[in-house]
C-alpha cells in the first residue's frame, strides 16, 4: 500500500538501556502482522537488532528502521540504542523523526537514560511522550512511575492510558479519552471505582494542558462546559504537537497489551511528517518539507560492511523514484539511484517510488554520505550537517599483528562512514594513530567490527602524551668536532649560549660573531645542526622548546671545516650544554568543562584535585545543571570520560581543549623520564 506524508508517522524511540524499546518495537511489528512471530533478545532474534554485535552483547548499537502498518497509516518507528556511548544515533534519528516516545519500566521508574531522552527531545524541540513499559513484572508500580515522571518533567505529563490494578497484578487498561477499559485479553470491563476516581483526576490535567492550545477551548474548560470528542481529539493534538502536553501511555510488550493503544495515539495525535518541524539548512535557514516540490533526499544514516553501503534517508520534498539521478548537494556529482527500498531491520522490501516524508534506503551510492542533501541541479536546498558532540575517550590503536596496520586503517574509514560520532587521527609527534570516541564500550564494538567485517584485529592501549622539554637556566658550552682519517678531515667548533625565551615555542637562533671567527657560510650549519638536535630533549626524548641559541665564537680550519663538521660540533655543544641548564619536562594543559548536576559537585572537585587541577570556577547553564570550568593536566585525563560516568551515574558531560604547555612538578618527572626510556628501548 503507498502512502501520502499525511498517513505517515516518523517516530524516535529513546530511553534507558534495557527499558523495552526493542522489545516495544518487536511488539508493534508482530501485532501489525509484519513479522509473524515474537523474537526476543536473549534469543538474539530481535528484528531490530540483527547486527552480529548486537547479538552477541544483547543490546542496540545502531539505530533500526522499522516500518508497522496501523489504521491505513504508516508508523516509521526508529528504535535508538539506550548505551550512552551510541548517543550519535539519536542525534541521527531526531533529525527526521516528528516525535519521540520515552521507554521507562513501571518498576524502574525514572533512570538516567529517561533523563537523557527528555533533554534530547527538548533540545531538538520535538513532541515527547512516555511509554511505561513491562507493566506484568513483578513490584511494577504505573502510578508511582508516573507521579515520578510529573515530578520531575512537569504538569504536561499525562496518562491517555493507565491499568487497572487488582492486588499486584494489571487486570485491564483504561482509555482516558474514551473513558473506557477493556481486560489485558482485549475484552471489555467495566471501570471499577479506583479506576473511575483516576480518569475524573487525569481528565482534569488534560483538560488544563489542551486549554492552553486553543482560547475556544480555555473558555470551555473554565467554564467546564464538556468538550467534545472532535474537540478533545484536535486538541491533545495541538497539545502534544505544541509540548504543552506529553502523553504517557503502557503496557507490556512481551504479552501484547497496550501496544495497539500506542498506535492509536501515534495515528490518531502525533503529527504526521508535513505538521512536523522544518529542518535546519546550511545557510542557516528553514526547510518545511513540500510534497508538491521538486524530489528532494536528506541522508541521515549510513551502514558500511564487506557488501558495500546502505544509504538511509528521508524524502523532503516530492516524490523520489528509482531511476532519477539526483546531484549531491555536498559534492556536486550526480548521483543515478538505482536500487531504493523501504528498511525493516535487516530484511528490506524494494520499491520503485517513496513519498516526501517517508523513510527509505538507497544502495551502493559510494561517494554518499551521512548528512549528504540529494536533489536536481540548481534546485536543492541543503540541509544543515548533523552535529556530533566531540568525541573525549582517546585511546592509541594498533594491529596486533604487525603488517596489518593498512587493513586497520581502512577498516576504520569504512566504519566512521556510518558512525561519524568517533574520529581517527595520526599523532606525527607520537606516532600513534588515535581512535576517539564516546567511551570504552564505544571503542570495544568499533575494534569487534573491525574483526568481524574486515578480519583484522586490533588492540587498543593508553594514547601517549605528547610531553616537552625547555630549560630553565643560560649556559655557554662549546662543541668541538674534529676527525682525522686520511685524507680530508673534518673540523668544526663552536660556543653557544643556550637560553630560555617565551616568546615562540620555536627555536630562535643568533649570531653574534665577529671577526669571521665562524665564517659566515657555515652560520647556517650551526643552526641546522641546532635544529635536528632539538628534536629530541635530553630527558626523554620529548622535542626541546622555547629554547635561544646564539652563536657568538668558534673557530674553522681552511680546509677541514665543512657543513657537516659544523652540523655535527652545534649537535655536541647541545648535548653537553642542555643538560647543565635546568632541562625541565612541560606537559599539556587543557581546559575542562563539566557539567553536572549540582548534587554531584563535591565529588568532581575532590576528582579535580586528585588530578592536580584547578578549579577556576562553577557557573549555572540555566538547565538546571552546573558548569565547572578547571585547568587540568591533560596526561591525568584517559580515563575521564569512563570515571565521570562512573561518579555521575551518566549524567555528566565535559569538553577538553588544549591550551598551553606548563612544567611538571619534579616528583612527577622522574615517572616520565623512566616510561619514556623503556618506550625508546622497546622501538
Amino acid at each position: 500500500m503507498s502512502y501520502t506524508a499525511k498517513d505517515i508517522r516518523n517516530v524516535a524511540l529513546l530511553g534507558h538501556g534495557g527499558d523495552g524499546k526493542t522489545m516495544l518495537s518487536e511488539s508493534m511489528l508482530f501485532l501489525t502482522k509484519a513479522i509473524d512471530r515474537l523474537g526476543k533478545i536473549t534469543d538474539g532474534n530481535t528484528t531490530s537488532d540483527f547486527d552480529a554485535e548486537e547479538t552477541k552483547r544483547q543490546y542496540s548499537i545502531s539505530t533500526s528502521v522499522l516500518p508497522v502498518e496501523w489504521n491505513k497509516h504508516k508508523i516509521n518507528v526508529l528504535d535508538n540504542p539506550g548505551t550512552f556511548d551510541f548517543a550519535g544515533e539519536i542525534v541521527q534519528s531526531l533529525r527526521v523523526v516528528d516525535a519521540g516516545i520515552i521507554c521507562l519500566t513501571a518498576k524502574s521508574g525514572v533512570e538516567v537514560g529517561t533523563e537523557k531522552g527528555w533533554k534530547s527531545l527538548k533540545d531538538a524541540d520535538l513532541p515527547a511522550a512516555f511509554y511505561v513499559s513491562k507493566l506484568d513484572e513483578e513490584h511494577a508500580n504505573f502510578f508511582a512511575t508516573c507521579d515520578a515522571l510529573r515530578d520531575q518533567f512537569g504538569m504536561t505529563v499525562v496518562p491517555l492510558v493507565f491499568p487497572i490494578v487488582e492486588g499486584d497484578k494489571t487486570i485491564g487498561l483504561v482509555d482516558l479519552l474514551a473513558g473506557t477499559a477493556k481486560k489485558v485479553d482485549g475484552s471489555k470491563m467495566d471501570l471499577t471505582a479506583d479506576a473511575q476516581a483516576k480518569v475524573e483526576e487525569y481528565t482534569a490535567a488534560l483538560h488544563e494542558q489542551i486549554a492552553e492550545t486553543d482560547e475556544a477551548l480555555m473558555e470551555k474548560v473554565l467554564m467546564e462546559e464538556p468538550l467534545t470528542a472532535d474537540e478533545l481529539k484536535k486538541g491533545v493534538h495541538d497539545a502534544i504537537a505544541q509540548r504543552s502536553l506529553t502523553p504517557v501511555f503502557c503496557g507490556s510488550a512481551l504479552s501484547g497489551y497496550g501496544t495497539t493503544d500506542l498506535l492509536d495515539g501515534i495515528v490518531n495525535y502525533f503529527p504526521n511528517p508535513l505538521e512536523g518541524k522544518a529542518m535546519p539548512t546550511a545557510d542557516g535557514g528553514e526547510f518545511k518539507l513540500n510534497e508538491s516540490g521538486d524530489p528532494m533526499v536528506f541522508v541521515f544514516k549510513t551502514l558500511s560492511d564487506q557488501f558495500g553501503k546502505n544509504s538511509f534517508f528521508k524524502v523532503i520534498s516530492g516524490t523520489v523514484k528509482s531511476d532519477m539521478t539526483l546531484n549531491n548537494a555536498r559534492t556536486g556529482d550526480a548521483e543515478k539511484l538505482g536500487n531504493m527500498f523501504f528498511p525493516k531491520g535487516k530484511n528490506n522490501t524494494k520499491t520503485d517510488s517513496i513519498a516526501c516524508g517517508d523513510i527509505g534506503v538507497f544502495t551502493k551510492l559510494s561517494s554518499v554520505k551521512t548528512g549528504d542533501t540529494l536533489g536536481q541541479p540548481g534546485k536543492t536546498t541543503a540541509i544543515a550537517e548533523i552535529k556530533f558532540d566531540t568525541p573525549c575517550y582517546s585511546m592509541a590503536v594498533h594491529a596486533k599483528v604487525k603488517g596489518q596496520e593498512d587493513k586497520i586503517a581502512a577498516g576504520l574509514t569504512r566504519l566512521n562512514e556510518e558512525d561519524n560520532s568517533f574520529t581517527v587521527e595520526t599523532n606525527t609527534e607520537t606516532k600513534e594513530q588515535i581512535l576517539s570516541g564516546v567511551g570504552d564500550i564505544h571503542l570495544n564494538v568499533i575494534c569487534s567490527k573491525l574483526l568481524g567485517r574486515f578480519k583484522v584485529e586490533a588492540e587498543l592501549t593508553p594514547a601517549k602524551i605528547a610531553y616537552r622539554e625547555t630549560i630553565k637556566k643560560t649556559v655557554e658550552q662549546q662543541g668541538r668536532h674534529k676527525k682525522q682519517s686520511g685524507g680530508h678531515g673534518q673540523f668544526g667548533d663552536v660556543h653557544i649560549r643556550f637560553s630560555h625565551q617565551d616568546e615562540t615555542e620555536d627555536m630562535i637562533f643568533a649570531d653574534e660573531t665577529v671577526g669571521g671567527c665562524v665564517p659566515k657560510n657555515f652560520i647556517p650549519s650551526v643552526e641546522k645542526g641546532l635544529r635536528n638536535a632539538i628534536k629530541k630533549g635530553v630527558l626523554a626524548g620529548y622535542p626541546m622548546v622555547n629554547l635561544k641559541a646564539t652563536l657568538f665564537f668558534g673557530s674553522s680550519h681552511p680546509v677541514d671545516s665543512s657543513d657537516m663538521a659544523f652540523q655535527t660540533a652545534a649537535g655536541i655543544a647541545y648535548k653537553e650544554g642542555i643538560p647543565k641548564a635546568a632541562p625541565t619536562l612541560l606537559e599539556p594543559i587543557g581546559e575542562l568543562k563539566v557539567y553536572i548536576p549540582d548534587s554531584y559537585m563535591g565529588d568532581i572537585i575532590g576528582d579535580l584535585n586528585k588530578r592536580r587541577g584547578r578549579v577556576m570556577g562553577m557557573n549555572p547553564t540555566g538547565d538546571g545543571l552546573q558548569v565547572v570550568e578547571a585547568e587540568v593536566p591533560m596526561g591525568e585525563m584517559s580515563s575521564y570520560a569512563i570515571d565521570l560516568r562512573s561518579m555521575t551515574q551518566g549524567r555528566g558531560s565535559y569538553s577538553l581543549t588544549f591550551i598551553r604547555y606548563e612544567e611538571v612538578p619534579q616528583a612527577d618527572q622522574a615517572k616520565i623520564i623512566e616510561a619514556a626510556k623503556k618506550d625508546a628501548e622497546e622501538e
